[in-house]
């Protein structure tokens, strides 16, 4: 089987099992006692604190280790917006951040502050400048991630960090992606990270706050973790993150180049092997392991599944997914194409064989789930009329597209197909659809049930 999901969870480093399977019997007491075993437990928390502030680049009094990266992310937001309250309780963040940073966006919008989202361009980044345009008197906290967790694109962390400083608004930043390749560049203020996205053990997040920072954490709190995280620290596992963030430091140059080359391989043959396809995400400026792509007229989940069966394990932001019937956030706010989305993510040690074997079956695979769709023939018979309507009301993605691909040789040039649909997925396909298949997308315009859009032919 080959592990194509890295993003989500990287396979635990060699290097984190072997510490936290020799922490184990060194780090389970207390590290707040004074006797012997509180003694050696503390030695292995601040040994682990040093070399992860080390990796992050920062001093080990401003790092503390929470219970995910998640946690971390929510409880830099909080902290940071409370100890600034007396400025005002506006939050900037961009289109694309994970959902654990929209998620906090979500809860102070509804306690009554304000949020503005930094549009991106179509490769998933966003300009500096428009942080500068979002800054303003109440502004409390802006938050940028690193690099995106489903299309790899990396985000200009230090010039967005400059605008927010002369202004004098601190940044958080997201480094969950890209903290195993090395530091974030520039003068943030606070910044997250979790310690599964590198290889180590699952339960360990990062949380940076500078010294300086306006800081009040909220919650009930004790000792614990300057008193930013409280509970019991998980030794063994803090222990195992900060060895393996250390071993796959060491190895990230020469590995990120390696992969690199493997992604770069997929972006440029996966157009030339599947027909109808979108590669996403910026072409240079990405993480090394990540690439994405969609393919028209594939239902996600069904590409997921049969790829499952050759032996490969990928994501999709596609929303052709039982979980949801809306886009990926991240897909709709780059307007890209989103049905039959796949993301591969390789690991560290992914091979050249099982990216060429990917290659290899890909090409059947969305066949395979083309076909029972009943997607359309390449020749079409054309018809004189003014305008078709094709009623997709009730069906899902990809179905819309598929209808509307179906039939938009039976109008002459210059005339208009009129979909009908209530599916939100299809706001963002057809007019991907259209850009991609070199038609003119007219607009949308209210039904009696759903959406009306509008295209015209023009080839």
């Amino acid at each position: 089987m080959a592990y194509f999901d890295a993003a989500s969870a990287a396979p635990l480093h060699p290097v984190a099992r072997q510490a936290l399977l020799a922490s184990l019997d060194e780090g389970w007491a207390d590290p707040a006692r004074l006797y012997r075993e509180g003694r050696r437990a503390r030695v292995l928390l601040d040994a682990a604190r040093e070399a992860a502030a080390e990796a992050v680049g920062c001093r080990p009094d401003e790092l503390i280790f929470t219970s995910s990266g998640t946690r971390a992310v929510h409880t830099g937001i909080a902290g940071a917006l409370a100890g600034r309250r007396r400025v005002g309780r506006h939050l900037i963040v961009s289109a694309v951040e994970h959902s654990s940073v929209l998620h906090s966006a979500e809860l102070l919008d509804a306690a009554g502050g304000t949020v503005t989202q930094v549009p991106v361009d179509r490769t998933g980044r966003v300009e500096p400048s428009a942080y500068g345009d979002a800054l303003r008197g109440d502004t409390a906290l802006a938050c940028l991630q690193s690099a995106n967790h489903e299309v790899g694109t990396e985000q200009p962390v230090a010039e967005v960090a400059q605008v927010c400083r002369a202004a004098g608004v601190p940044l958080l930043v997201d480094a969950a992606q890209s903290l195993g390749w090395g530091p974030v560049e520039g003068d943030w203020s606070l910044l997250t990270a979790s310690a599964h996205k590198w290889g180590g053990p699952s339960g360990v997040g990062l949380l940076v706050v500078r010294k300086g920072v306006r800081f009040a954490p909220q919650g009930p709190v004790d000792e614990r973790e300057s008193g930013r995280a409280p509970g019991f620290e998980n030794i063994p596992a803090i222990v195992a993150a900060a060895a393996s963030l250390r071993a796959v430091r060491a190895e990230a140059a020469e590995e990120a180049l390696r992969l690199r080359e493997l992604t770069e391989r997929i972006r440029v043959r996966v157009p030339q092997v599947v027909p109808d396809v979108e590669v996403v995400g910026d072409p240079v400026r990405r993480l090394p392991g990540v690439v994405t792509f969609s393919c028209l007229y594939v239902d996600g989940e069904a590409l997921l599944h049969e790829l499952d069966r050759e032996g490969f394990s990928v994501s999709s932001g596609s929303s052709c997914t039982s979980s949801t019937l809306t886009p990926s956030h991240v897909l709709r706010a780059m307007g890209v194409l989103s049905e039959g989305n796949v993301r591969v993510s390789l690991p560290v040690g992914g091979t050249e064989e099982d990216v060429e074997r990917f290659l290899t079956v890909l090409p059947g695979a969305v066949a395979a789930v083309r076909e029972k769709l009943g997607a359309p023939a390449a020749s079409e018979v054309a018809r004189e009329e003014d305008v078709l309507v094709v009623d997709s009301l009730g069906k899902r993605c990809p179905i819309p597209v598929i209808e509307l691909a179906k039939v938009i040789g039976d109008v002459r040039v210059g005339a208009l197909v009129r979909v009908l649909s209530d599916d939100e997925a299809a706001r963002l396909d057809i007019p991907a659809w259209c850009e991609m298949r070199n038609q003119e997308y007219v607009g949308e315009e209210p039904a009696d049930k759903g959406t009306a859009y509008l295209i015209r032919r023009v080839s």
